[in-house]
């Protein structure tokens, strides 16, 4: 119930935003080169250990995101991403289910590849993920690689979809999943990936 309210309220959010930059738009002839994309999904978790040599699945869930856009050339844009998702596991311990939150920040590069309204995006980027557990939270290095598609019905609005992958470095030895030196789980890699479908509406003003 709380990630349904949860939910709403960020689509209430978006559709407020979305409200406010078309207006804006509708008052220009031409974008100024800025653009705002509101984008949901499904992001596909990994596994981590049990710290006794077995795996814990992470859920698959549905997640939700914003982008600011700037054009930086013709043919390519420098971009924030803002991405969260809601995880959750079943503790080894006790069959209960633990919370896994993770929210990604990026600095982006975008190269477009046209076909007339059409265009092919390629992204890479650099930042951080906050995650955040029942037990601890910490902020790892994150690096996201992206291709996409996108369709562009005026200068001012387009419709995108994405493939897009997040890694995190993570510390092995570190206490994300523990509490008073007990740990119910751990990152079985140094690298923790997240996989996500998005799409999403661009906007630009």
């Amino acid at each position: 119930m709380f990630s349904l309210i949860k939910t709403k309220t960020y689509i209430g959010i978006l559709t407020l935003l979305l409200g406010v930059f078309s207006v804006h738009a509708q008052d220009s002839e031409t974008p100024s080169g800025y653009e705002i994309t509101p984008y949901f999904g499904y992001m596909f978790g990994p596994e981590i250990g049990d710290g006794n040599g077995g795996d814990i699945d992470i859920s698959d869930d549905a997640h939700l995101g914003l982008a600011f856009s700037w054009r930086d050339s013709p043919n390519g844009q420098g971009q924030i991403l803002i991405n969260y998702v809601s995880h959750d596991f079943d503790n080894p311990s006790d069959g209960g289910k633990e919370d896994l939150n993770v929210l990604y920040t990026h600095f982006n590069g975008v190269a477009e590849f046209r076909d007339g309204n059409y265009v092919t995006t390629f992204s890479i980027g650099l930042g951080g993920a906050y995650i955040d557990t029942d037990y601890e939270s910490e902020i790892f290095p994150s690096a996201t690689l992206a291709v996409g598609t996108r369709y562009e019905f005026t200068p001012f609005f387009a419709m995108f979809t994405e493939i897009r992958g997040y890694a995190t470095y993570t510390d092995e030895d570190d206490e994300t999943f523990c509490r008073d030196d007990v740990c119910i789980a751990e990152f079985d890699d140094a690298i923790y990936y997240d996989t996500s479908i998005s799409v999403g509406l661009a906007f630009a003003f």
